[in-house]
């Protein structure tokens, strides 16, 4: 079971990474390893008042290097950050290993709002083990992941995005520091 899940890892890993290989990596190779494998993701964004509105993804899936992200979301329970994506035209996603802290945080303002399909359920999946396994690491029973990232197929929305910026947030010296995408 746990070398089926590795190679499944393996799987995303390399489906998410790039085949130009000239290409440099848009962030740090362990940021990107850290978002493969599927660990904590939330997302947000704000009213025109400025007022943020903030839901925990129930599930991410990383193309071409990091330079796609899918967050899914249960509609359901993200209402209102739906309706200030569309009107704010801004997104920002935090993707933290519980584990270790390794943090970064994204923003963008290029995304796009579309409805789950049957093909996205492999990157719920892993989404849902990865979480498991983190949460266990820190004595936390499994089913606490099942409970948090609950929802109904039919309610899910996928909300994909290419990252304008991105911040290294992982506590320490260089929390909060830019780095530059490629």
């Amino acid at each position: 079971m746990e070398q089926d899940r590795g190679l499944a890892i393996i799987g995303a890993f390399r489906a998410a990474t790039t085949l130009d290989h000239a290409a440099p990596p848009p962030f740090k190779p362990e940021f990107l390893v850290m978002m493969v494998k599927g660990v904590s993701l939330i997302v947000s964004s704000r009213d025109h008042a400025l007022n943020p509105s903030v839901m925990r993804a129930v599930g991410s899936r990383i193309d071409d290097g990091g330079r796609r992200i899918t967050a899914y979301l249960a509609r359901n329970q993200s209402r209102q950050l739906l309706a200030d994506l569309s009107s704010s035209g801004r997104l920002a996603a935090v993707f933290s290993q519980p584990t270790s802290h390794l943090t970064v945080q994204f923003k963008s303002r290029r995304f796009r709002i579309r409805e789950a399909t049957p093909d996205d359920s492999p990157y719920l999946a892993q989404y849902l083990a990865s979480m498991e396994d983190e949460l266990g690491a820190l004595g936390y029973p499994r089913v606490l992941a099942k409970v948090m990232l609950a929802h109904q197929p039919q309610d899910l929305v996928a909300v994909e995005f290419e990252p304008d910026e991105a911040f290294d947030q992982t506590p320490g010296p260089n929390s909060g520091q830019a780095m530059g995408l490629a």
